[in-house]
């Protein structure tokens, strides 16, 4: 009897090396890489504790990592102004593999190829454990909020448009 290898992604394997508790979570994945809120009720989640992980440039050339729950739109004057910055703007699409190593859809603050400045926005911490990417699409590991802010260094703001 051969007993199916559960997949890990590096994401994974980066909190198994650091003794974080965390759930896997795996949902089917079509053409293209559902939005927050679909991969939400796909998981049985509540859609603001699912936390999609945005990237993006800054006026100086930096680059930033955001995480914000899956129904909310990421304010880039909020976001801006919580890391420093004159102005930000998403990175494009075909950049963020080549940064981050991960595609889009996919995209985990935790095991980037490089450490940038991470903002989760201030909600995640009304929540006893928050989703984020696996780093792979279908994959999502569910997490307590400080345990990934430890993780990744990263602070708390408000970087969401009122809705």
């Amino acid at each position: 009897m051969s007993k199916q290898k559960e997949e890990k992604t590096n994401v994974m394997r980066v909190l198994d090396q650091k003794k974080i508790p965390y759930t896997a979570h795996i949902y089917p994945v079509g053409e293209t890489a559902p939005d927050g809120v679909t991969v939400a009720q796909m998981l049985g989640q509540d859609p603001e504790a699912v936390f999609k992980t945005l990237v993006t440039k800054g006026a100086s050339g930096g680059y930033y990592v955001f995480d914000i729950p899956g129904p909310e739109t990421l304010d880039l004057k909020k976001a801006a102004k919580a890391v420093g910055e004159k102005s930000i703007a998403m990175l494009p699409a075909r950049e963020l593999l080549p940064l981050t190593g991960y595609v889009h859809g996919g995209c985990s603050p935790v095991g980037m190829k490089k450490r940038f400045p991470t903002v989760f926005h201030e909600s995640c911490l009304e929540h006893e454990t928050i989703c984020v990417s696996a780093g792979k699409v279908g994959f999502q590991v569910e997490v307590r909020p400080a345990d990934l802010i430890a993780l990744v260094g990263a602070s708390t703001a408000d970087v969401i448009v009122e809705g």
